[in-house]
């Protein structure tokens, strides 16, 4: 029988854990997990990027619901554990829940320190720890008044960076005399500083609080000096403290933190602690790095294995401001027994500084050009001799041997043992050895298999060149690739900044990004038309100029420069009346050619460019409304006649074919997308070969996607089984959400599958209902900024399929 482990928390340092012990030793031990948040495992370093619009929670959630449900754990949301019975060997939360343990493991995390100011408990007066802090800071920033941060440490400058980013008047308020004092030397604080308030923001070093003002909530900050800064939002960042109340009310050892021994035992040997609540030699951590080693040594021993021992390893401080690169590691303190070697160049904002003690690297401080801080680490734990390279350390790796380096070179001479992650410790070796060993070829498999750059993402460059120097010609993502040669930045970088600076127009990314051309091209221009559109449905405006030709006039243009039409035929299926309106328009119009398309519809060609409005307005007459057979989003959903006439099939797939059509009309996405619904597993719609397709089943529908059947021939990957239509519809629109939010422009479905990873696919949109339905709110939010307006109620009535129509997509006759 299982042993019953309970967990004390949710955070980072817990969850990793878990997933070491659930490959370890899967089947030991029936797992309760008891979370004082009302939410699941996320990344607590990723918050900053979530404040200032970079991301959001949902891309941030490390184990969404499924995860649990997957391998049988119990997680109680929103319950602070409030006693430990170690006689009993029980737990109990403040909701009343009471659960025995054989093992207990303490992740209890930590508190931030609170000043004891005059006006500290006064509304208004935040800390920063948690989505709950970050949701109040949100909704804080909504009023685009001032705030003041108290603290210019890490936390302190993220803070500050992201509610400016939120449109804020921000002050930081430090008591020391340079940012971020622990981590950086005076030289390179001062660069900080001057980066920091070229965003806008003011600092103030040497700044001693006395009293924050106001009677009913926040009014200003007043400093010793008498000086008094007003504010509606205050934020403190000034440090943690270990979480160790309950640990304590247990009668465990206690120091600064819980006390444990190498392998995270504390004084009960049934009962583990880790995180930043633990204290292990002396030392209690916050940073990412010793805390993921926390996990790892504990989920050995509680899989049996007593050998792993946590050993202290210094790790690299990183700023996480889009922007902003610094990296600081060891000890940079003055002393008559050190020297340093010092590289300044001021129109270039870099400064570096190696502190050698006894010809080895004791401390590293980078800003500006941080590419090299690996290789100083690497340097500084194997206690390197650096004499024969004295001269040019300072220029870093490339540089060394008299004959410079390019940087695929420099990462190729890295042994394998260098650190490339220091988030969650991993080396060069483990990386280049998983990507040939499990053939990995996108930087995404890459995370999932080693974690490499799944944190904090500063290390993603590095990944990158390793991936191409081992792969070679294999690897060419467009990521690292420029969108066309107006830019330097890739589709992923621009999509970012376009949400992190909140650009709502072309002119204004153009700018902000540093445009090489004046109005850009023909390939950046529809590619930031496109991103604007899926980011701000509601705010920018469809700039039809930034579109293809094909677009702009609904119609495809044909080799010989006329355009062939395409209407609407809802699922495949017409009427005499329609194809009587069709016959009529090829007549007086003397179209040369109709055809029948794969997709179930007919096609139109030879249509003089001339002639396109008074087409499209006839068809108009009839109901007709474009086939949108040029658009960079729905074309059609091909569909067999299913139960309602053959004797195999198995659920209406005619009648859910177009309903999804109908629903889905007039969405925007990156590349073009076609769906099939089959009424049953014979298959003669070939959804198994479509972006989306549906194979309706004696239980349901059963949703395929990422198939392929042109330039690439690719089955489709099965997402998985829903029961009702209702279901079916919800899944695909929240899959096609995620695809529009997360792919490159151009990138078909199935590429894009391939690169995020199909199983990521299926966690966010099959297995977490939550997330699922959150990117189906999106989906239905943005058509209603469409370029048409989506229809998606079926009409009562004798005839089942017949539809009420619907407005022409009007033709723009000065659009070109």
């Amino acid at each position: 029988m299982a042993e019953k482990l309970v967990i004390i928390g949710n955070g980072m340092a817990p969850g990793r854990m878990l997933e070491h012990l659930l490959e370890q030793a899967p089947d030991r031990y029936q797992v309760t997990i008891f979370n004082a948040e009302p939410r699941v495992n996320y990344d607590r370093i990723m918050l900053s990027p979530v404040l200032s619009g970079e991301k959001t929670y949902e891309q941030i959630v490390i184990h969404g619901d499924g995860w649990y449900i997957a391998h049988g754990i119990t997680l109680y949301k929103g319950h602070k554990i409030v006693a430990i019975d170690r006689a009993a060997k029980t737990v109990t939360s403040d909701h009343g829940v009471t659960e025995s343990y054989d093992k207990l493991v303490i992740a209890t995390g930590s508190v931030p320190f609170i000043l004891p100011l005059p006006g500290k408990e006064l509304p208004g007066v935040l800390t920063y720890r948690d989505l709950d802090d970050v949701n109040a800071m949100l909704l804080a920033a909504q009023s685009r008044e001032k705030a003041i941060v108290i603290g210019g440490g890490l936390l302190g400058l993220e803070a500050a960076a992201g509610l400016a980013e939120r449109g804020m008047d921000v002050t930081v308020l430090h008591v020391m005399p340079t940012l971020m004092e622990r981590q950086l030397d005076p030289a390179a604080g001062y660069l900080l500083q001057k980066a920091v308030e070229e965003r806008g923001i003011k600092v103030i070093c040497k700044a001693n609080t006395k009293a924050i003002l106001g009677e009913d909530k926040v009014e200003g900050v007043e400093l010793e000096d008498g000086r008094v800064i007003p504010a509606t939002l205050v934020v403190m960042a000034v440090g943690i403290r270990p979480s160790v109340g309950l640990a304590k009310d247990a009668g465990l050892a206690i120091n600064r933190g819980i006390v444990v021994d190498g392998g995270m035992r504390t004084s009960d040997g049934n009962i583990l602690a880790l995180g930043e609540c633990a204290e292990v030699g002396g030392m209690v951590y916050g940073l990412v790095a010793p805390l993921y080693e926390m996990a790892r040594v504990a989920a050995a021993h509680l899989a049996g294995d007593s050998t792993p021992a946590f050993v202290h390893s210094d790790t690299p401080t990183k700023l996480k401001v889009t922007g902003i690169d610094l990296y600081s590691l060891g000890d940079f303190a003055d002393g008559d027994d050190r020297e340093e070697i010092v590289l300044r160049d001021a129109s270039a904002g870099v400064y570096k500084r190696l502190v050698i003690k006894d010809d080895r690297i004791i401390g590293t401080v980078l800003y500006g050009d941080t590419g090299d801080g690996p290789w100083f680490n690497d340097l500084k734990k194997k206690g390197s001799d650096i004499s024969e390279m004295r001269e040019t350390l300072i220029f870093g790796q490339a540089y060394q041997g008299g004959v410079p380096l390019d940087p695929m070179a420099a990462v190729a001479a890295l042994p394998d043992d260098a650190e490339i992650c220091g988030c969650n410790g991993v080396c060069k070796g483990k990386i280049v050895s998983t990507i040939t060993g499990k053939g990995l070829t996108t930087l995404d498999g890459v995370r999932a298999h080693t974690k490499a750059s799944a944190s904090c993402g500063n290390c993603t460059g590095l990944v990158e060149q390793l991936m191409a120097l081992t792969l070679g010609d294999a690897y060419n993502p467009a990521a690292v690739t420029p969108m066309c040669g107006c830019t330097d930045f890739g589709h992923d970088d621009v999509r970012r900044l376009i949400k992190a600076k909140k650009l709502k127009t072309i002119p204004a990314v153009m700018q902000e990004l540093e445009w090489k051309t004046s109005c850009g091209c023909a390939k950046c221009r529809p590619a930031l038309n496109y991103y604007l559109v899926c980011d701000w449905p509601d705010e920018y405006a469809d700039d039809y100029q930034s579109r293809f030709v094909n677009e702009r006039v609904h119609a495809n243009i044909q080799k010989d420069g006329t355009y062939s039409v395409v209407p609407r035929m809802w699922g495949g299926v017409t009427s005499s009346s329609e194809l009587r309106a069709i016959a009529d328009v090829v007549d007086r119009f003397e179209i040369p050619m109709v055809k029948v398309t794969g997709g179930q519809r007919i096609d139109m060609l030879g249509i003089k460019k001339e002639d396109l409005p008074a087409v499209w307005a006839e068809l108009g007459k009839a109901g007709f409304v474009s086939g949108q057979a040029y658009a960079k989003g729905l074309r059609t959903v091909k569909t067999c006649v299913g139960s309602d006439w053959c004797r195999f099939g198995t659920q209406d797939s005619t009648g859910l074919g177009i309903r999804i059509e109908k629903f889905m009309w007039g969405s925007w996405t990156p590349a073009k997308v076609k769906m099939a619904v089959s009424g049953c597993p014979r298959n003669c719609a070939e959804a198994t070969c479509k972006d989306v397709g549906v194979i309706c089943v004696d239980s349901g529908f059963e949703i395929h996607f990422a198939g392929a059947a042109g330039l690439d021939i690719k089955g489709t990957e099965v997402l998985g089984l829903v029961r009702t239509e209702d279901e079916a519809l919800e899944v695909i629109a929240a899959l096609t959400q995620m695809y529009r939010e997360q792919a490159r422009y151009l990138e078909r479905i199935y590429k894009w599958a391939k690169r995020v990873g199909v199983d990521e696919v299926r966690r966010q949109v099959l297995d977490d209902p939550d997330k699922r339905r959150a990117y189906f709110d999106r989906f239905v939010f943005s058509q209603k900024f469409a370029q048409v307006d989506p229809w998606s109620e079926r009409v009562s009535g004798k005839d089942k399929h017949e539809f009420r129509p619907m407005a022409s997509v009007g033709f723009n006759a000065a659009a070109e």
